[in-house]
């Protein structure tokens, strides 16, 4: 049942297409997309027309997580570009309601992330309403941070809130995943995967896939 996403934060930038098909032959599950704008987070990444020239490459579900303020003058653009799966932050927007569905009428999964700091009362309302929610288990902005363990017991916390109303939600973690942390959190809950370094930054991407997975 575990998914992993290699977050393409990780990759070498000089050569996108190749590091895509990489983690795809090896693997992956989903592909993640880190989108930064330098606001909501201190770094900038890549934009739509990043996402659209990489889909021609790859089979792969693009996962499109949103570190952006203002994502609603955004997702249209995202959408056009291939994404099938969009989260949006909680703590970007007031009218989570709207820009969920925003996201859904256009056939497209969505997703709420949290950053570590931000509680799961934030996103109760509208846990009926998502595909994913995804916790952010370091400050969002940056690769290859260290896991914040407090987020496994927010996991665990989740799960229960999921279970407890039969929602086909999944929890996806992003942030200090590897080897070490991802049999922790699988066992608090989470199903899918995000893994930046630990993928990207191994010697065969395919065998660091299969043993974060638990599969090795």
């Amino acid at each position: 049942m575990v998914k992993i996403a290699p977050s393409l934060l990780a990759a070498d930038f000089t050569r996108l297409a190749e590091e895509v098909l990489k983690v795809e032959q090896g693997g992956a599950d989903l592909l993640h997309l880190d989108i930064m704008d330098g606001h909501f987070v201190p770094n900038l990444t890549f934009g739509a027309p990043v996402v659209a020239a990489l889909r021609q490459v790859s089979k792969l579900p693009f996962d499109v997580h949103l570190m952006i303020t203002n994502p609603q003058d955004h997702i249209n653009a995202f959408i056009k570009a291939g994404a099938d799966l969009i989260t949006v932050h909680a703590e970007t927007h007031p009218h989570l309601h709207r820009l969920l569905q925003t996201i859904k009428d256009q056939g497209v999964r969505a997703g709420i992330a949290l950053n570590p700091s931000t509680p799961l009362v934030t996103i109760e309302e509208v846990l009926p309403y998502v595909d994913m929610v995804l916790l952010m288990s370091v400050n969002p902005g940056f690769g290859g941070q260290q896991f914040i363990s407090t987020v496994l017991d927010k996991i665990r916390r989740l799960r229960q809130m999921i279970t407890e109303r039969n929602l086909p939600v999944v929890i996806e973690v992003d942030g200090g995943i590897n080897a070490e942390t991802a049999p922790a959190v699988i066992a608090a809950g989470a199903t899918i995967l995000v893994a930046g370094s630990a993928v990207y930054g191994a010697v065969d991407a395919a065998q660091a896939i299969a043993s974060l997975k638990g599969l090795d």
